[in-house]
C-alpha cells in the first residue's frame, strides 16, 4: 500500500528479458533513496506500479514485471536512463500525505495539453471511457505513482472524455510530471473506494439476498 507522495526520482539501468518467454521483464533502478533499507520480498511503487524487490545493490534494486503490469502500464516502454518516480509502501501508523494507493494500474493516459502558470501547471490527461466512472471533481487520482486531486472532469458522454490536475511547483520539481510532454503517455490508477462501490451495487442488484 502507498500513498502517493513519490520519495526521489530515479533512473532506469537496465531493462531485461526474464523467462525466455518476453512476456517478462527483469526491471533494475537506481534510486539510492528507497534502495537504501530495501529487503528481499518488499514492495516498491515504480510509476505507480507496485512491484516486487528481488535484489538490491549500492542504490538499485531489481523487480519483476509480469505481463498484466505490462499490458496495462508503461513499464514496458521503458529503456535505460528513463527517469521513474519512486515510492516505497508505506508504513502502518504513518501519515497518509496522499490518498490510499494500491500501486495496481487501472490503465494509461495521453497528456493533451498542459498550460503553465505562476504558481502551477494545469495538466489534461485523455480520460479512458471505462474509467470515467471513477474520476469525478476533487476525487483523487494517481498519475504515475503521484497522488493528485482532480480539478476539472469532463461530463458523462463528451466527445472527448478528459480530467485536469493542477501541479503545484514542489510536485513539478519533485517528480517526472514536471517534464512530461505533451502525447505522453502516463500510468492511471483510479480511487479503489469508487471500484468497491461500483462492486457492491452490481452484486446486490443480482442477488436479493445481499
Amino acid at each position: 500500500m502507498f500513498t502517493g507522495i513519490v520519495e526521489e526520482v530515479g533512473e532506469v539501468v537496465s531493462v531485461e528479458p526474464a523467462g525466455g518467454t518476453g512476456q517478462a521483464l527483469l526491471l533494475t533502478v537506481r534510486g539510492p533513496l528507497v534502495s537504501s533499507d530495501v529487503a528481499h520480498g518488499e514492495s516498491i511503487a515504480v510509476n505507480g506500479v507496485c512491484l516486487t524487490v528481488v535484489d538490491s545493490g549500492e542504490g538499485t534494486f531489481t523487480a519483476d514485471v509480469m505481463k498484466e503490469s505490462m499490458d496495462r502500464s508503461t513499464l514496458g516502454s521503458l529503456a535505460p536512463g528513463s527517469p521513474v518516480n519512486l515510492e516505497r509502501a508505506a508504513r502502518v501508523g504513518g501519515r497518509l500525505g496522499g490518498h490510499i494507493v494500491q500501486g495496481h494500474v487501472d490503465g494509461t493516459a495521453c497528456l493533451l495539453s498542459r498550460e503553465p502558470g505562476d504558481n502551477w501547471d494545469v495538466l489534461r490527461f485523455g480520460l479512458p471511457a471505462d474509467l470515467s466512472p471513477y474520476v469525478v471533481e476533487k476525487g483523487s487520482i494517481t498519475v504515475d505513482g503521484t497522488s493528485l486531486t482532480v480539478s476539472a472532469v469532463s461530463e458523462p458522454g463528451a466527445e472527448e472524455e478528459f480530467f485536469e490536475v493542477s501541479l503545484i511547483p514542489e510536485t513539478l520539481r519533485a517528480t517526472t510530471l514536471g517534464a512530461l510532454a505533451t502525447g505522453a503517455t502516463s500510468n492511471i490508477e483510479v480511487d479503489v473506494i469508487a471500484k468497491y462501490v461500483e462492486r457492491i451495487t452490481a452484486v446486490s442488484s443480482a442477488d436479493p439476498r445481499v
